[in-house]
């Protein structure tokens, strides 16, 4: 790489600028367009974007970051990792076994999703088992020589590590890990050589499991899988690639044989700023220097990069050093040149993936001397003018927040006593987690309303009849607490941040979240503050329709702060208990027009805990206080319900416990059932519900399926605290599936509800 500075990217995102990739995946699974259509097409997106990194004044481009679903699924599927209900007779991996892992079939539940580390990208968990792994297809190798052929780009592969594919991987023993490791190496070994041999100068290992908490003994695991590739594959540059936090093992990992590794200097800074400050750098290695940040859409402050460079420059002055963004850019949206509605001084702070290719090329010129002044001028003008005319804080919120309960005045069981009293429901409760079927005439009459071809009394009109349509049709299947659908609502943050003062809304800002599922995050900007409710109207229409509990539903203020792009001006737990005071007053107006039964959803509670064990108790003792301030100020017989999902929750068992929700749903079916073996030592005194089926399945599971998965928790559950739901709501499913799913679920819980009265008579 020579000894000046060059620059880097690590991963460009897949979704295109208006979403193209996303509706040729629809659009194939939907049959308008075949196989050989639908190839041709998502090649033409990913030369697009390699040729757009070229044209940014990028110097090494990452190759075989681009997947048509999920880059572990990739993984998975490259070395042969088929779960036996997919398998199929070929030593090749058709498209069809692909997407049926990631989605499932009429026959076969879809393997395990849950959240990438700390984000809200969602991978598709590998079934290790016993299969005996295999190279199907060497994926890399295909990106590396298509680039080249194709744009003469000398790309960099990428590649996700053989510890962290082991540890994000299911189905094994972990006495069995080195067996594993063992198994998968010389897989490795093979994808490695034919990179070389083709000619690739550098590869991009991914290994993110780094900068976990760590087992010290684990160390000598990843010293065997490195020296492996460093005996077999000798000339090949392999970047050790880092992400999201910093190493512990900083001297282990840093003098491993490999050429390169890349630290992430944003979200890891202060501690891997101190190891090179401790131990230094092997000078025979490269830098990777990841200072603009790949999670957050604010600009980068090019002054203050420069410096931080400087620093790192003098700590490690001998080494070859490489500027690129803190992990992929997979995380934030492409291109903010679409967003013409946003206010000019907000719009000017901004900076999405492409973007930030330019920050990261500007830098490495700066720091090479070579930066024009009116380029870091103009930097630097933008972000004056944005701190001049926001994020003031404001003394009265912290004023609210002092007045506010932090817990509810009687225990758990004192007002369930309340709760059973007022809402009368039968063993083993049925009901959904909040929304229904956005079916494209939903979108449509959204989309009218909002370029004002539909008036505000015609769209309401629209929605009032969707909410009568299945309140109807949940009272038919038998449903014991319904909801109203959410018909009026684009997203469960957006919604509430388009509503809330201190948010603000971009056109085009969309960013995958598992498959071809992207969202919208809302920018917190400023204080966030309540300006008049939100739901009540909605709540009280649908609670009109029918005599049974209609709950009103909310999103909560840690998972509206987790899937929001925050501001970084102060810390994570001030910004949500800015919006848990916020969330406090809804909840008032709730109760007060009559809706004692509120779900106050926190999904994202899990996926934001630190990578470091040592930092989780701040974090969950801030988030517990947040969701407390937002719903502990109501009546004793009010019910607070919650809802978690896709995320593992064995290690907060006692946090969920403190939430103090009368209810909780978490999902179980999509792990099949593995969540159930927590409360075998962990015992649960609150209103529970385990989703008892998995919704981001098309198939319809069986009424024998699901009385499976009921008995199995009932098995370590009381049935009086025992709640039947689907594992999330069902906004991505078609009316159809949803509609024959809830009758198999209910008839399932009232074949179970007979089995338990007959038990206990």
């Amino acid at each position: 790489m020579g000894t000046t500075w060059t620059n880097s990217n690590l991963g460009y995102p897949r979704l295109g600028e208006n979403r193209e990739w996303k509706r040729a995946l629809e659009s194939f699974w939907a049959g308008r367009l075949d196989e050989s259509e639908f190839l041709k097409e998502v090649k033409e997106l990913r030369l697009s974007y390699l040729k757009k990194q070229q044209e940014s004044g990028l110097e090494l481009i990452p190759v075989g970051d681009f997947s048509l679903y999920d880059h572990i699924l990739d993984t998975a599927t490259m070395f042969g990792f088929i779960p036996e209900r997919f398998k199929e007779d070929s030593n090749t991996v058709s498209l069809t076994t692909y997407f049926n892992m990631a989605r499932g079939t009429a026959e076969a539940p879809a393997c395990e999703m849950t959240k990438w580390f700390n984000t809200n990208y969602h991978y598709i968990v590998p079934e290790i088992g016993d299969i005996t792994p295999v190279l199907t297809e060497n994926k890399p190798l295909n990106a590396y020589k298509e680039a080249k052929n194709e744009l003469n780009i000398d790309g960099k592969p990428v590649l996700t590590g053989p510890i962290t594919f082991l540890k994000l991987s299911k189905g094994y023993s972990q006495d069995d890990f080195e067996k594993k490791l063992d198994q998968l190496l010389p897989l490795y070994v093979e994808v490695l050589s034919e990179l070389k041999d083709a000619g690739a100068s550098w590869v991009q290992i991914d290994e993110p499991s780094l900068v976990a908490s760590l087992p010290k003994e684990d160390i000598h695991f990843v010293q065997k899988a490195y020296d492996t590739f460093a005996k077999e594959v000798p000339g090949l540059s392999i970047m050790l690639q880092t992400y999201f936090e910093a190493i512990d093992h900083y001297e282990e990992i840093v003098n491993l044989p490999v050429d390169g590794i890349g630290l992430d200097f944003v979200h890891g800074r202060e501690k891997n700023i101190a190891s090179l400050e401790k131990h230094g750098f092997p000078t025979a290695k490269t830098l990777g220097v990841g200072l603009v940040d790949g999670r957050n859409i604010w600009r980068a402050d090019l002054k203050e990069k420069e410096t931080a460079l400087q620093k790192i420059n003098q700590l490690a002055p001998e080494a070859n050093k490489v500027i690129q963004p803190s992990c992929s850019l997979l995380h934030v949206p492409v291109t903010k040149k679409h967003e013409t509605k946003l206010e000019s001084v907000l719009h000017d702070a901004l900076s999405f993936a492409d973007e930030k290719l330019t920050e990261i090329v500007t830098l490495s010129t700066m720091i090479n001397g070579q930066a024009e002044d009116k380029t870091v001028k103009e930097n630097q003008q933008a972000l004056q003018r944005f701190s001049e005319n926001y994020r003031k804080q404001s003394a009265d919120l912290t004023k609210r927040r002092e007045s506010l309960p932090s817990e509810r005045e009687l225990s758990f069981a004192e007002r369930k006593k309340y709760q059973d009293e007022k809402w009368n429901l039968p063993l083993l409760p049925t009901t959904t987690i909040g929304s229904f079927p956005q079916t494209k005439e939903v979108r449509v009459a959204r989309q009218q309303f909002r370029k004002g071809e539909k008036t505000a009394a015609e769209y309401q009109e629209f929605i009032q009849n969707k909410m009568k349509e299945w309140i109807d049709i949940q009272e038919d299947i038998g449903i014991d607490v319904l909801v109203h659908g959410e018909f009026e609502r684009n997203d469960m943050v957006e919604f509430f941040g388009e509503k809330l003062n201190g948010f603000a809304f971009t056109s085009n800002g969309w960013v995958q979240s598992y498959g071809s599922r992207c969202v919208k995050p809302p920018v917190i900007y400023d204080d966030v503050t309540f300006d008049k409710p939100m739901t009540v109207a909605e709540s009280q229409y649908a609670q009109s329709l029918t005599d049974k509990p209609v709950k009103g539903m909310l999103t909560g203020p840690v998972t509206i702060l987790n899937w929001s792009f925050e501001r970084d001006d102060i810390s994570r737990k001030e910004v949500s208990y800015q919006i848990a005071v916020a969330l406090s007053q809804e909840v008032q107006a709730l109760e007060e027009a009559g809706i004692e039964m509120i779900q106050v959803d926190e999904p994202a509670v899990r996926e934001g805990m630190p990578l470091k064990t040592e930092e989780w108790n701040d974090y969950l003792d801030w988030s517990v206080h947040a969701f407390r301030l937002a719903t502990s100020n109501v009546k004793h017989s009010t019910q607070i319900h919650t809802h978690m999902c896709y995320s593992e929750f064995q290690d907060m068992i006692e946090s969920i416990r403190a939430l103090d929700a009368d209810v909780i749903s978490i999902e179980t079916s999509r792990s099949h059932g593995e969540l159930i073996e927590s409360f075998e030592t962990a015992v649960y005194e609150k209103g529970i519900g385990l989703g008892v089926y998995d919704i981001h399945s098309p198939r319809v599971p069986s009424v024998e399926e699901m009385k499976e998965m009921m008995e199995r928790a009932l098995r370590v559950l009381p049935a009086s605290l025992f709640w039947i739901n689907p594992d999330c709501g069902l906004k991505t499913r078609n009316t159809p599936e949803t509609i024959d799913s809830l009758k198999n679920m209910v008839l399932a819980a009232k074949e179970i509800r007979k089995t338990q009265e007959t038990t206990t008579s």
